[in-house]
Protein backbone atom coordinates (compact mmCIF):
# COMPACT_ATOMS: atom_id res chain seq x y z
CA UNK A 1 0.00 0.00 0.00
CA UNK A 2 1.34 3.36 -0.98
CA UNK A 3 1.49 6.22 1.55
CA UNK A 4 1.18 9.82 0.61
CA UNK A 5 3.98 12.17 1.60
CA UNK A 6 1.68 13.70 4.26
CA UNK A 7 0.80 10.24 5.70
CA UNK A 8 4.50 9.18 5.81
CA UNK A 9 5.43 12.35 7.70
CA UNK A 10 2.72 11.81 10.33
CA UNK A 11 3.71 8.11 10.67
CA UNK A 12 7.41 8.98 11.36
CA UNK A 13 6.43 11.64 13.89
CA UNK A 14 4.17 9.22 15.74
CA UNK A 15 6.89 6.54 15.79
CA UNK A 16 9.40 9.01 17.20
CA UNK A 17 7.05 10.12 19.95
CA UNK A 18 6.33 6.50 20.86
CA UNK A 19 10.04 5.63 20.99
CA UNK A 20 10.79 8.64 23.17
CA UNK A 21 7.94 7.81 25.52
CA UNK A 22 9.10 4.16 25.69
CA UNK A 23 12.69 5.17 26.37
CA UNK A 24 11.59 7.55 29.13
CA UNK A 25 9.43 4.82 30.68
CA UNK A 26 12.34 2.33 30.53
CA UNK A 27 14.67 4.89 32.08
CA UNK A 28 12.18 5.51 34.90
CA UNK A 29 11.79 1.76 35.43
CA UNK A 30 15.57 1.26 35.44
CA UNK A 31 15.98 4.11 37.94
CA UNK A 32 13.27 2.56 40.11
CA UNK A 33 15.00 -0.85 39.95
CA UNK A 34 18.38 0.74 40.74
CA UNK A 35 16.81 2.58 43.66
CA UNK A 36 15.28 -0.66 44.93
CA UNK A 37 18.60 -2.50 44.55
CA UNK A 38 20.43 0.31 46.32
CA UNK A 39 17.85 0.27 49.10
CA UNK A 40 18.16 -3.52 49.33
CA UNK A 41 21.99 -3.23 49.47
CA UNK A 42 21.74 -0.63 52.21
CA UNK A 43 19.40 -2.88 54.14
CA UNK A 44 21.98 -5.70 54.06
CA UNK A 45 24.89 -3.46 55.14
CA UNK A 46 25.22 -2.97 58.92
CA UNK A 47 24.88 0.62 59.98
CA UNK A 48 28.01 1.56 61.94
CA UNK A 49 27.70 3.92 64.84
CA UNK A 50 30.55 5.94 66.28
CA UNK A 51 29.04 5.31 69.71
CA UNK A 52 29.69 1.55 69.67
CA UNK A 53 32.98 -0.19 68.88
CA UNK A 54 32.61 -2.80 66.16
CA UNK A 55 35.23 -5.54 66.47
CA UNK A 56 36.69 -6.26 63.00
CA UNK A 57 35.51 -9.79 62.21
CA UNK A 58 35.70 -10.59 58.50
CA UNK A 59 39.20 -9.40 57.53
CA UNK A 60 41.07 -12.50 56.30
CA UNK A 61 44.46 -10.89 56.90
CA UNK A 62 44.21 -10.97 60.70
CA UNK A 63 45.91 -14.03 62.28
CA UNK A 64 43.07 -15.76 64.15
CA UNK A 65 42.19 -19.26 65.29
CA UNK A 66 38.91 -18.52 67.10
CA UNK A 67 35.85 -16.31 66.70
CA UNK A 68 36.93 -12.74 67.57
CA UNK A 69 33.46 -12.12 69.07
CA UNK A 70 33.68 -15.18 71.32
CA UNK A 71 34.22 -15.15 75.06
CA UNK A 72 37.07 -17.27 76.39
CA UNK A 73 38.60 -17.98 79.79
CA UNK A 74 42.00 -16.40 80.49
CA UNK A 75 44.79 -18.44 78.89
CA UNK A 76 46.90 -20.38 81.38
CA UNK A 77 50.68 -20.81 81.09
CA UNK A 78 51.74 -24.43 80.67
CA UNK A 79 48.23 -25.40 79.65
CA UNK A 80 47.23 -23.05 76.85
CA UNK A 81 50.75 -22.01 75.84
CA UNK A 82 54.44 -22.57 76.38
CA UNK A 83 55.75 -19.49 78.23
CA UNK A 84 58.47 -17.62 76.38
CA UNK A 85 62.05 -17.43 77.62
CA UNK A 86 63.49 -13.90 77.79
CA UNK A 87 67.29 -13.97 78.10
CA UNK A 88 68.37 -11.13 80.43
CA UNK A 89 64.73 -10.16 80.91
CA UNK A 90 61.41 -11.46 82.23
CA UNK A 91 57.69 -11.56 81.56
CA UNK A 92 55.23 -9.20 83.23
CA UNK A 93 53.22 -10.88 86.01
CA UNK A 94 49.44 -10.61 85.92
CA UNK A 95 46.43 -11.36 88.08
CA UNK A 96 42.91 -12.34 87.03
CA UNK A 97 39.81 -10.48 88.20
CA UNK A 98 36.34 -11.35 86.86
CA UNK A 99 37.85 -13.11 83.87
CA UNK A 100 40.16 -10.19 82.94
CA UNK A 101 43.97 -10.39 82.94
CA UNK A 102 45.31 -7.36 84.79
CA UNK A 103 48.84 -6.04 84.19
CA UNK A 104 50.64 -3.01 85.63
CA UNK A 105 53.46 -1.12 83.89
CA UNK A 106 55.36 1.65 85.64
CA UNK A 107 57.42 4.07 83.52
CA UNK A 108 60.48 5.16 85.49
CA UNK A 109 64.16 6.01 85.36
CA UNK A 110 66.46 2.98 85.61
CA UNK A 111 70.21 2.66 86.07
CA UNK A 112 70.86 -0.08 83.55
CA UNK A 113 73.95 -2.20 82.92
CA UNK A 114 74.57 -3.04 79.26
CA UNK A 115 77.64 -5.12 80.01
CA UNK A 116 80.20 -5.23 82.77
CA UNK A 117 81.84 -1.79 82.77
CA UNK A 118 79.06 0.08 80.96
CA UNK A 119 76.01 1.55 82.68
CA UNK A 120 73.65 4.39 81.88
CA UNK A 121 70.65 6.17 83.33
CA UNK A 122 67.85 5.03 81.04
CA UNK A 123 64.06 5.06 81.06
CA UNK A 124 62.20 1.78 81.23
CA UNK A 125 59.31 -0.06 82.81
CA UNK A 126 59.05 -1.85 86.15
CA UNK A 127 62.67 -1.28 87.05
CA UNK A 128 64.18 -2.75 83.92
CA UNK A 129 65.32 -1.93 80.41
CA UNK A 130 63.74 -3.01 78.21
CA UNK A 131 60.31 -3.44 79.74
CA UNK A 132 59.04 -6.92 80.67
CA UNK A 133 57.36 -9.05 77.99
CA UNK A 134 53.56 -8.95 78.09
CA UNK A 135 52.32 -12.49 77.41
CA UNK A 136 48.71 -13.40 76.65
CA UNK A 137 46.49 -15.74 74.62
CA UNK A 138 44.23 -14.88 71.69
CA UNK A 139 40.79 -14.09 73.11
CA UNK A 140 42.14 -12.83 76.47
CA UNK A 141 40.54 -9.70 77.87
CA UNK A 142 43.34 -7.53 79.25
CA UNK A 143 43.47 -4.42 81.38
CA UNK A 144 46.85 -2.71 81.53
CA UNK A 145 47.48 0.08 84.02
CA UNK A 146 50.33 2.45 83.15
CA UNK A 147 51.75 4.59 85.94
CA UNK A 148 54.07 7.45 85.00
CA UNK A 149 56.90 8.00 87.49
CA UNK A 150 58.99 9.99 85.03
CA UNK A 151 59.31 13.75 85.24
CA UNK A 152 57.86 14.15 81.74
CA UNK A 153 54.54 13.15 80.10
CA UNK A 154 54.40 9.83 78.25
CA UNK A 155 52.05 7.31 76.61
CA UNK A 156 52.21 3.67 75.50
CA UNK A 157 51.47 2.49 71.96
CA UNK A 158 50.63 -1.21 71.48
CA UNK A 159 52.55 -1.78 68.28
CA UNK A 160 50.72 -4.07 65.84
CA UNK A 161 47.75 -4.79 68.14
CA UNK A 162 44.24 -4.64 66.65
CA UNK A 163 42.20 -2.66 69.18
CA UNK A 164 39.83 0.32 69.48
CA UNK A 165 41.44 3.56 68.31
CA UNK A 166 41.00 5.17 71.71
CA UNK A 167 43.33 2.55 73.22
CA UNK A 168 46.12 2.94 70.62
CA UNK A 169 48.29 5.15 72.80
CA UNK A 170 49.39 7.87 70.36
CA UNK A 171 49.84 11.03 72.41
CA UNK A 172 47.87 13.94 70.98
CA UNK A 173 46.06 11.84 68.37
CA UNK A 174 44.23 9.16 70.33
CA UNK A 175 44.72 10.33 73.92
CA UNK A 176 46.14 13.09 76.04
CA UNK A 177 49.57 12.32 77.47
CA UNK A 178 49.95 10.59 80.83
CA UNK A 179 51.27 13.32 83.11
CA UNK A 180 53.87 12.62 85.82
CA UNK A 181 52.19 10.90 88.76
CA UNK A 182 49.13 9.79 86.75
CA UNK A 183 47.95 6.24 86.04
CA UNK A 184 46.03 5.47 82.84
CA UNK A 185 43.99 2.34 82.14
CA UNK A 186 44.16 0.62 78.74
CA UNK A 187 41.67 -2.17 78.06
CA UNK A 188 40.84 -4.43 75.11
CA UNK A 189 40.42 -8.05 73.99
CA UNK A 190 43.15 -9.69 71.92
CA UNK A 191 41.41 -10.70 68.68
CA UNK A 192 44.64 -11.89 67.04
CA UNK A 193 47.81 -13.77 67.89
CA UNK A 194 51.42 -13.01 67.04
CA UNK A 195 54.72 -11.39 68.04
CA UNK A 196 54.05 -7.70 68.72
CA UNK A 197 55.66 -4.84 70.64
CA UNK A 198 54.95 -1.80 72.81
CA UNK A 199 56.73 1.53 73.16
CA UNK A 200 56.30 5.15 74.11
CA UNK A 201 54.48 7.30 71.54
CA UNK A 202 55.24 10.64 73.17
CA UNK A 203 58.46 12.41 72.12
CA UNK A 204 59.39 9.11 70.49
CA UNK A 205 62.94 9.95 69.45
CA UNK A 206 63.86 10.67 73.06
CA UNK A 207 61.70 8.23 74.99
CA UNK A 208 62.31 5.21 72.77
CA UNK A 209 65.97 6.22 72.59
CA UNK A 210 66.06 6.13 76.38
CA UNK A 211 64.75 2.55 76.40
CA UNK A 212 60.95 2.73 76.71
CA UNK A 213 59.94 -0.37 74.77
CA UNK A 214 59.07 -4.03 75.19
CA UNK A 215 57.56 -7.07 73.46
CA UNK A 216 54.04 -8.51 73.43
CA UNK A 217 53.58 -12.22 72.77
CA UNK A 218 50.03 -13.37 72.00
CA UNK A 219 49.71 -17.14 71.65
CA UNK A 220 47.06 -18.71 69.41
CA UNK A 221 44.02 -20.04 71.29
CA UNK A 222 43.87 -23.13 69.06
CA UNK A 223 47.36 -23.61 67.58
CA UNK A 224 47.36 -25.14 64.11
CA UNK A 225 50.98 -26.27 64.38
CA UNK A 226 52.95 -28.16 67.00
CA UNK A 227 54.26 -26.03 69.83
CA UNK A 228 58.05 -25.60 69.98
CA UNK A 229 60.18 -27.06 72.73
CA UNK A 230 61.87 -23.67 73.29
CA UNK A 231 60.39 -20.25 72.62
CA UNK A 232 62.73 -17.23 72.94
CA UNK A 233 61.94 -13.50 72.74
CA UNK A 234 64.71 -11.10 71.62
CA UNK A 235 64.29 -7.32 71.25
CA UNK A 236 66.94 -5.45 69.25
CA UNK A 237 67.84 -1.81 69.84
CA UNK A 238 70.65 0.73 69.47
CA UNK A 239 72.06 3.46 71.67
CA UNK A 240 74.74 6.12 71.66
CA UNK A 241 76.58 6.25 74.99
CA UNK A 242 79.71 8.33 74.73
CA UNK A 243 82.64 7.18 76.92
CA UNK A 244 82.60 8.92 80.28
CA UNK A 245 78.89 9.74 80.12
CA UNK A 246 75.91 8.10 81.82
CA UNK A 247 73.03 9.18 79.57
CA UNK A 248 72.16 7.80 76.12
CA UNK A 249 72.47 10.54 73.51
CA UNK A 250 69.12 10.40 71.70
CA UNK A 251 69.92 13.20 69.25
CA UNK A 252 72.38 11.28 67.07
CA UNK A 253 70.92 10.35 63.65
CA UNK A 254 73.43 7.62 62.69
CA UNK A 255 76.55 5.94 64.04
CA UNK A 256 75.09 4.48 67.23
CA UNK A 257 77.91 2.96 69.25
CA UNK A 258 76.08 0.44 71.45
CA UNK A 259 73.96 -2.30 69.85
CA UNK A 260 71.96 -4.63 72.07
CA UNK A 261 69.85 -7.78 72.34
CA UNK A 262 67.32 -7.43 75.16
CA UNK A 263 69.22 -4.28 76.17
CA UNK A 264 72.50 -6.15 76.70
CA UNK A 265 75.71 -5.94 74.65
CA UNK A 266 78.05 -8.90 74.25
CA UNK A 267 79.81 -10.15 76.33
CA UNK A 268 76.93 -9.20 78.62
CA UNK A 269 74.33 -11.16 76.63
CA UNK A 270 73.11 -14.45 78.07
CA UNK A 271 73.28 -17.49 75.76
CA UNK A 272 70.28 -19.35 74.36
CA UNK A 273 70.54 -22.87 75.78
CA UNK A 274 68.76 -25.79 74.09
CA UNK A 275 69.01 -29.57 73.91
CA UNK A 276 69.90 -31.47 70.75
CA UNK A 277 66.84 -32.37 68.72
CA UNK A 278 64.57 -29.70 70.19
CA UNK A 279 62.35 -27.58 67.97
CA UNK A 280 63.28 -23.96 68.65
CA UNK A 281 61.38 -20.76 67.95
CA UNK A 282 63.12 -17.39 68.23
CA UNK A 283 60.97 -14.26 68.10
CA UNK A 284 63.00 -11.22 67.02
CA UNK A 285 61.65 -7.68 67.33
CA UNK A 286 63.47 -4.54 66.21
CA UNK A 287 62.75 -1.14 67.74
CA UNK A 288 66.12 0.41 66.84
CA UNK A 289 65.89 4.09 66.06
CA UNK A 290 67.37 3.93 62.55
CA UNK A 291 68.91 0.54 61.76
CA UNK A 292 67.75 -2.70 60.21
CA UNK A 293 69.50 -5.84 61.42
CA UNK A 294 70.52 -8.93 59.45
CA UNK A 295 70.47 -11.60 62.16
CA UNK A 296 72.64 -14.57 61.19
CA UNK A 297 72.70 -17.96 62.93
CA UNK A 298 75.70 -20.29 62.60
CA UNK A 299 75.50 -24.07 62.32
CA UNK A 300 71.81 -24.32 61.41
CA UNK A 301 69.27 -23.32 58.79
CA UNK A 302 65.83 -22.09 59.76
CA UNK A 303 62.51 -21.05 58.27
CA UNK A 304 60.88 -17.65 58.69
CA UNK A 305 57.45 -18.68 59.99
CA UNK A 306 55.77 -15.43 61.07
CA UNK A 307 55.90 -11.69 60.52
CA UNK A 308 54.33 -9.04 62.74
CA UNK A 309 51.29 -9.34 60.46
CA UNK A 310 50.74 -13.03 61.04
CA UNK A 311 51.66 -16.59 60.14
CA UNK A 312 53.35 -17.37 56.81
CA UNK A 313 51.63 -20.40 55.23
CA UNK A 314 53.93 -23.45 55.28
CA UNK A 315 53.90 -23.57 51.46
CA UNK A 316 55.26 -20.00 51.30
CA UNK A 317 58.15 -20.38 53.78
CA UNK A 318 61.74 -20.57 52.66
CA UNK A 319 65.00 -21.72 54.29
CA UNK A 320 67.48 -19.12 55.51
CA UNK A 321 70.52 -18.65 57.70
CA UNK A 322 70.04 -14.86 57.93
CA UNK A 323 66.82 -12.93 58.55
CA UNK A 324 66.53 -9.19 57.91
CA UNK A 325 64.46 -7.48 60.60
CA UNK A 326 63.66 -3.89 59.66
CA UNK A 327 63.03 -1.28 62.31
CA UNK A 328 59.48 -1.59 63.57
CA UNK A 329 59.19 -5.24 62.46
CA UNK A 330 59.11 -8.64 64.14
CA UNK A 331 60.11 -11.96 62.61
CA UNK A 332 59.74 -15.50 63.98
CA UNK A 333 62.24 -18.15 62.95
CA UNK A 334 62.05 -21.88 63.69
CA UNK A 335 64.56 -24.70 63.37
CA UNK A 336 65.61 -28.07 64.76
CA UNK A 337 68.67 -27.77 67.00
CA UNK A 338 70.40 -30.87 65.64
CA UNK A 339 74.00 -29.68 65.64
CA UNK A 340 75.70 -29.60 69.08
CA UNK A 341 78.12 -26.79 69.83
CA UNK A 342 78.52 -23.12 70.75
CA UNK A 343 77.09 -21.29 67.75
CA UNK A 344 77.35 -17.55 67.12
CA UNK A 345 74.15 -15.60 66.51
CA UNK A 346 74.60 -11.95 65.61
CA UNK A 347 73.79 -9.02 63.37
CA UNK A 348 75.86 -9.32 60.21
CA UNK A 349 76.42 -5.56 59.91
CA UNK A 350 80.04 -5.28 61.02
CA UNK A 351 79.80 -2.15 63.16
CA UNK A 352 76.82 -3.65 65.00
CA UNK A 353 79.07 -6.23 66.67
CA UNK A 354 81.51 -3.74 68.18
CA UNK A 355 81.15 -2.01 71.53
CA UNK A 356 81.38 1.80 71.56
CA UNK A 357 82.93 1.79 68.13
CA UNK A 358 84.57 5.15 67.50
CA UNK A 359 83.75 6.87 64.22
CA UNK A 360 85.78 9.58 62.57
CA UNK A 361 89.14 8.39 63.94
CA UNK A 362 92.26 8.24 61.73
CA UNK A 363 92.79 5.09 59.67
CA UNK A 364 96.02 3.61 61.10
CA UNK A 365 95.91 0.33 59.19
CA UNK A 366 99.42 -0.42 57.83
CA UNK A 367 101.02 2.64 59.44
CA UNK A 368 104.51 2.06 60.93
CA UNK A 369 104.65 3.78 64.31
CA UNK A 370 107.99 2.54 65.65
CA UNK A 371 109.53 6.02 65.29
CA UNK A 372 106.40 7.96 66.30
CA UNK A 373 105.57 6.09 69.51
CA UNK A 374 108.72 7.01 71.51
CA UNK A 375 108.31 10.70 70.70
CA UNK A 376 104.63 10.76 71.67
CA UNK A 377 105.29 8.86 74.89
CA UNK A 378 107.48 11.76 76.03
CA UNK A 379 104.32 13.88 75.99
CA UNK A 380 101.80 11.14 76.91
CA UNK A 381 103.56 8.35 78.83
CA UNK A 382 100.68 5.88 78.39
CA UNK A 383 100.36 6.43 74.63
CA UNK A 384 100.11 3.31 72.48
CA UNK A 385 99.15 3.46 68.81
CA UNK A 386 96.21 1.19 67.99
CA UNK A 387 94.72 -0.10 64.78
CA UNK A 388 97.90 -0.53 62.76
CA UNK A 389 97.08 -4.19 62.13
CA UNK A 390 93.31 -4.07 62.64
CA UNK A 391 90.97 -3.48 65.57
CA UNK A 392 90.28 -7.06 66.65
CA UNK A 393 92.79 -7.18 69.52
CA UNK A 394 91.94 -3.78 70.96
CA UNK A 395 89.56 -5.35 73.47
CA UNK A 396 92.43 -7.47 74.82
CA UNK A 397 94.51 -4.42 75.62
CA UNK A 398 91.76 -2.24 77.08
CA UNK A 399 92.05 -3.83 80.53
CA UNK A 400 95.75 -2.83 80.58
CA UNK A 401 95.08 0.74 79.40
CA UNK A 402 93.69 3.86 80.97
CA UNK A 403 90.24 4.20 79.41
CA UNK A 404 87.52 6.78 80.00
CA UNK A 405 85.10 6.22 82.83
CA UNK A 406 82.09 4.05 81.99
CA UNK A 407 83.44 2.72 78.70
CA UNK A 408 84.00 -0.68 77.07
CA UNK A 409 85.55 0.30 73.73
CA UNK A 410 85.80 -2.76 71.45
CA UNK A 411 85.55 -5.11 74.43
CA UNK A 412 84.84 -8.77 73.58
CA UNK A 413 85.38 -11.96 75.56
CA UNK A 414 88.19 -14.42 76.20
CA UNK A 415 87.03 -17.61 74.49
CA UNK A 416 88.26 -21.21 74.80
CA UNK A 417 90.87 -20.78 72.06
CA UNK A 418 91.53 -17.02 71.79
CA UNK A 419 89.92 -13.66 72.29
CA UNK A 420 86.41 -13.33 70.75
CA UNK A 421 86.69 -9.93 69.09
CA UNK A 422 82.95 -9.34 68.94
CA UNK A 423 80.57 -7.19 70.95
CA UNK A 424 77.23 -5.47 70.69
CA UNK A 425 74.48 -7.40 68.92
CA UNK A 426 76.03 -10.82 69.42
CA UNK A 427 75.03 -13.85 71.46
CA UNK A 428 75.62 -17.61 71.53
CA UNK A 429 73.28 -20.52 70.88
CA UNK A 430 74.43 -23.42 73.07
CA UNK A 431 73.18 -26.78 71.79
CA UNK A 432 73.93 -29.77 74.03
CA UNK A 433 73.08 -33.46 73.91
CA UNK A 434 72.43 -33.40 77.65
CA UNK A 435 71.48 -30.44 79.82
CA UNK A 436 72.07 -30.40 83.55
CA UNK A 437 69.25 -28.46 85.13
CA UNK A 438 69.21 -24.72 84.48
CA UNK A 439 73.00 -24.35 84.64
CA UNK A 440 74.58 -22.64 81.63
CA UNK A 441 76.87 -25.16 79.90
CA UNK A 442 80.61 -24.50 79.77
CA UNK A 443 82.44 -24.12 76.47
CA UNK A 444 81.76 -26.95 74.06
CA UNK A 445 84.53 -29.47 73.38
CA UNK A 446 84.36 -30.72 69.78
CA UNK A 447 84.53 -34.51 69.33
CA UNK A 448 87.92 -35.91 68.38
CA UNK A 449 88.80 -35.28 64.75
CA UNK A 450 86.24 -32.50 64.21
CA UNK A 451 88.26 -29.46 65.31
CA UNK A 452 90.29 -27.34 62.90
CA UNK A 453 94.04 -27.77 63.38
CA UNK A 454 97.37 -26.56 62.06
CA UNK A 455 98.16 -28.30 58.77
CA UNK A 456 101.23 -30.53 58.99
CA UNK A 457 103.98 -30.58 56.37
CA UNK A 458 103.01 -34.16 55.47
CA UNK A 459 99.41 -33.14 54.86
CA UNK A 460 100.47 -30.25 52.66
CA UNK A 461 102.77 -32.50 50.69
CA UNK A 462 100.09 -35.21 50.39
CA UNK A 463 97.56 -32.82 48.90
CA UNK A 464 99.97 -30.94 46.68
CA UNK A 465 99.75 -27.62 48.52
CA UNK A 466 102.84 -25.49 47.78
CA UNK A 467 103.62 -22.55 50.06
Amino acid sequence: MKLTRREALFSALFAGLFSAKKAKAEEAHHHHEHHDMHAEHKADTPVLSDDVYQTPTSNPYYPRTVDPLGTYPPGEPGKDYLPVSVPDGRTLPFKIKDGVKIFHLTAQEVMHEFSSGLKARCWGYNGQVHGPVIEAVEGDQVRIYVTNKLKVPTSVHWHGVILPMGQDGVSGLTQRPIQPGETFKYEWTFTQHGTLMYHSHKDGMVQKGMGMMGMIIVHPRQPKEKRPDRDFALLLSEWDIKPGTYRPDTSVPVGFNTLTINARAFPGTSPLVVQTGERVRIRIGNLSAMSHHAIHLHGHTFQITETDGGVIPPSARWPETTVLVATGQTRNIEFIADNPGDWAMHCHMSHHTMNQMGHGIPNMLGVKTDKIDPSLRQLVPEFMAMGTDGMGDMGKHVKHMATPENAIPMVGLEGPYDYISMGGMFTILKVRNQLKGSQTPRWYTPPKGTRVALASSNELKRDGIKL
